[in-house]
């Protein structure tokens, strides 16, 4: 094992979770979701306007496509990227960190080429407020799900996946939780999924990132109780009923190794943590690993 890599196939040492899939948080109301997303997007970091690339030529065969919102209208930038294989084992959701890159993040450090490689086809998608993405409607985890719907209608009748970082992890929780997605992807749900650098909640994660800010961060949540409780990912972890694996920096302020650890033990899933990594530098110390990280968690569920 690279010695610079910690890593565990299960949390072994912690206390077994109880009841391996409980029913997670529900919903808040429309209002409470619609006014705490408000709050939520003022507190959020500040990105700056960037001109998105298109993928690069090694990436090609590629093709832009427009991911509808049905339920509330406007669509979701994508890409997708279609395997060479002659008999596709899969089909990936790669869901982005909030960068001000959106989708573009993925053009390197080797996920799409990795996934096409070993035969899955791949689909990025930009959040809300991204590329040319509708803006916000409703938290992002319906995004998610809008996503993994066109992710379905792209790969009929073939097993589906999700690698998530940062934002695009933590949302991710919360759209898995209850059917592994199946409510959109016409049953089928989604096999695995791999977590990246993803805090247990962004409220938390902007408390440990923003001290100033935590007067704010405790107004949010007094005033938006059923918000904030389902934004908790330890209480949607333990329903992820599928083999996931998670990945975070041992160096990483926002997420502390402790916190990925929970979140792994809560899942029942694996976990990495990179020593000497910031948060977002885990695939950049050790990409090899982390690679093949994910086709062993998407070869278990698949």
């Amino acid at each position: 094992m690279n010695v610079c890599l910690e890593e565990h196939a299960r949390p072994a040492d912690s206390a077994p979770a109880p009841n391996p899939h409980p029913t997670p948080p529900p919903r808040p109301s429309p209002a409470e979701e619609r006014w705490s997303l408000r709050l939520f997007s003022a507190l959020a970091p500040r990105l700056a306007e960037v001109d998105l690339s298109d993928p690069p030529d090694r990436l090609r065969p590629w093709r832009a496509v427009s991911i509808p919102r049905p339920d509330r209208g406007g669509h979701l930038g994508g890409t997708w990227y279609p395997t060479a294989d002659a008999a596709p084992r899969g089909a990936v959701l790669l869901a982005p960190p909030w960068l001000e890159w959106g989708q573009t993040y993925f053009h390197r450090r080797r996920r799409i080429e990795t996934l096409r490689a070993a035969g899955y086809h791949a689909l990025t998608m930009d959040f809300p407020g991204f590329g040319d993405s509708s803006p916000a409607a409703g938290f992002f985890d319906r995004d998610i799900a809008d996503a993994l719907a066109e992710l379905a209608r792209r790969a009929p009748g073939l097993p589906l996946f999700l690698w998530g970082v940062s934002s695009g992890g933590y949302w991710s929780h919360m759209a898995l939780s209850r059917d592994a997605g199946r409510g959109v992807t016409g049953g089928r749900g989604v096999q695995a999924a791999v977590f990246e650098d993803v805090s247990p909640h962004l409220i938390e994660w902007s408390s440990h990132t923003s001290p100033l800010g935590r007067p704010f961060h405790l107004l949010f949540r007094r005033l938006f109780r059923n918000a904030f409780a389902y934004m908790d990912l330890r209480r949607h972890a333990p329903a992820l009923a599928m083999p996931v694996a998670y990945v975070s920096g041992a160096d990483d302020t926002g997420v502390p190794a402790a916190d990925t650890r929970e979140l792994a033990r809560r899942a029942d899933g694996e976990v990495v943590i990179v020593p000497g990594a910031g948060h977002l530098q885990p695939i950049k110390r050790d990409t090899g690993r982390i690679l093949d990280l994910a086709l062993r968690t998407f070869e278990a569920g698949g």
